[in-house]
């Protein structure tokens, strides 16, 4: 069930909204407010999944509605109605986070476009702030090596900015945890991170995926749908493996970064974004560029600053380091004690050689956790840490 407030003075107009919206979908549960200050106490008493929101009202004008939501809810996407004086002042709101507005009288199509579009965007913020409450929580640059703090250094260095980042490196060793703390630490952190892998997204859809698409666009597109840029509009979008990315959906992630702009699959409109990308891939970039796999101008678009995350064989001195983080981790997930590891067996993970990096390394000490002594020791990796 989606909650839909509808602040509006003019009475006939908010029963013509209210009457167009729930007749769409009975899962639309619509409220009215008569102006700005009563909207604003129901928005801190109740959760809202969308706002409407006219600009010209009494006791309170509709920017000021918007700053004020922004400032109580931010995630709550807000569409302003505008008169046809109002639309200078419509653009200027967009400026302030409104999602979208909606011109008097109100075309039926535009009006519920925007609100199946703005419905969307609030689900996949949602998803993704849990998720980065998740990750900020679960995860830590954990190390004191030389390479370890090297990027540590880059990261505050590099996330105040808007500077595209692209992140080498193998499978396992923290590409996404990189990505998640340049998110974290730059001044995007209330906008959404989205994340996209696009290795796991068959190629026919990575487009649709990213840029969204329109009702009927192909078979399956029984309505329009927001992308992943729109989505993350604001924020940071991450772009994990993009060098299994085809090359006709790297054409438009060019174009997206260019022009700060996408047009969705079987629609000519642009959609304006502003959107910080990072980027991460295992694969050796200029190789796939002299295979004709990967666009040279995408790759010089993405990498204007280079991460790479070495393997942890590269490391190994951070190996007690991250034991000690995964036992306490692992022994708080599960509500058991914590575990210690003998030098011994700190020393015999050490000489393993982790093919699968940190990922490895974390099921190995869980392994150890629920099979080992109370203390670990050098012949519990024996026996239940080979390879």
């Amino acid at each position: 069930m989606s909650k839909i407030l509808i602040i509006e003075d003019e009475a006939a107009i908010r029963r013509v909204l209210t009457k167009i919206i729930a007749e769409e979908n009975d899962s639309y549960e619509v409220e009215n407010a008569e102006d700005g200050l009563e909207g604003l106490e129901k928005i801190a008493k109740a959760d809202f999944d969308l706002v409407l929101c006219d600009i010209k009202m009494p006791k309170m004008d509709g920017v000021e509605v918007l700053e004020k939501i922004k400032k109580l809810k931010p995630e709550i996407p807000v569409v302003m109605i505008s008169g046809h004086g109002d639309l200078d002042t419509a653009v200027n709101t967009m400026r302030l986070g409104a999602f979208d507005y909606i011109s008097k009288p109100p075309d039926l199509n535009r009006l519920l476009n925007t609100v199946r579009n703005a419905l969307d965007r609030k689900e996949l913020v949602v998803e993704n702030t849990l998720l980065k409450k998740k990750v900020s929580k679960k995860y830590e640059m954990i190390g004191e090596s030389e390479a370890i703090t090297h990027i540590k250094n880059m990261i505050e260095k590099v996330a105040p900015t808007d500077a595209r980042v692209l992140i080498t490196g193998p499978n396992g060793t923290g590409k996404e945890l990189v990505a998640h703390w340049l998110h974290e630490k730059s001044d995007r952190t209330k906008a959404p991170m989205v994340e996209v892998n696009c290795a796991a997204i068959p190629s026919e859809l990575i487009e649709s995926e990213l840029f969204g698409h329109v009702k009927g666009s192909f078979t399956g597109a029984n309505k329009d749908r927001a992308g992943k840029f729109e989505a993350a509009n604001g924020g940071t979008i991450f772009l994990d493996e993009i060098g299994d990315m085809s090359l006709s959906a790297q054409a438009k992630v060019l174009r997206a970064l260019q022009e700060n702009k996408i047009s969705r699959v079987g629609s000519d409109k642009d959609i304006k974004v502003n959107v910080r990308v990072i980027a991460a891939t295992n694969k050796d970039l200029k190789k796939e560029i002299s295979e004709g796999n990967f666009r040279e101008d995408l790759y010089h678009r993405l990498a204007v600053i280079l991460i790479h995350v070495p393997a942890l064989n590269e490391r190994r001195e951070d190996i007690p380091h991250l034991v000690d983080f995964f036992s306490k981790q692992i022994a708080s997930e599960q509500g058991t004690a914590t575990k210690t590891f003998s030098n011994e067996a700190i020393a015999l993970l050490q000489a393993y050689d982790w093919t699968g990096n940190i990922r490895e390394l974390r099921n190995v000490v869980e392994r150890l956790i629920i099979l080992g002594e109370k203390q670990v020791s050098e012949n519990d990796v024996r026996l239940f840490a080979s390879k």
